[in-house]
């Protein structure tokens, strides 16, 4: 009788080729390199050569959109007095060293009074619940907080914190800035008179 006896296949030039592509097109997916080993005459079919490229460990992690709940359009009318809704965003620059910040301001919608302005590297949910423990502290609750649907925003913690002070939660619709149109105009006015008037060296 008649046995098929498998044969050991190089895989180096494969690898080789990989190993290239990974380099100069660091951005690219395996179909990319696939069909480009193809161009380059390599016949080796998908499963083999995927089997390689994630033996090098190329694949790269896949982002997936995070599903946000539908967003109704709240009007940005003045509020009637002062503290009764607030308006929350972040800001981006960078030190004189090129080390880049962060700054988490709150404002008043009433009369545009900016409540806080916090400045760190990093400002994860947690730091942002306590500067807002802080601000009520010193200022008193709001009944609303509008602000946009960043990470730190529409996190579990934020809500839990929301519903323990009996503070609603105002979140703008996906892509549309205008919304949160108070914070915003405050951090242009913010970004050209101070941001980008001055160079810092340090956060101090």
């Amino acid at each position: 009788m008649y046995y098929y006896k498998g044969h050991s296949r190089d895989d180096e030039p494969i690898r080789q080729a990989l190993s290239d592509m990974a380099i100069q097109h660091n951005r690219w997916g395996f179909w990319m390199m696939f069909e480009r080993l193809r161009l380059l005459e390599y016949k080796d079919n998908h499963k083999r050569v995927y089997r390689i490229y994630t033996d090098m460990k190329l694949n790269l992690r896949r982002k997936h959109k995070k599903r946000l709940p539908a967003r109704v359009l709240e009007p940005l009318a003045q509020p009637i007095r002062p503290n009764l809704h607030w308006s929350m965003d972040f800001m981006h620059d960078g030190l004189i060293g090129g080390r880049p910040f962060r700054s988490f301001n709150v404002i008043d919608e009433f009369n545009r009074e900016a409540l806080n302005i916090t400045l760190d590297t990093s400002l994860p949910g947690p730091r942002i619940l306590r500067e807002l423990d802080n601000l009520i502290e010193w200022r008193g609750k709001p009944k609303w907080i509008r602000c946009d649907n960043g990470p730190e925003y529409v996190s579990q913690a934020l809500h839990d914190w929301a519903n323990a002070n009996g503070i609603g939660l105002i979140f703008i619709q996906k892509g549309k800035p205008h919304q949160n149109g108070y914070v915003e105009r405050f951090n242009r006015t913010y970004r050209e008179e101070v941001l980008d008037n001055y160079a810092f060296d340090s956060l101090a």
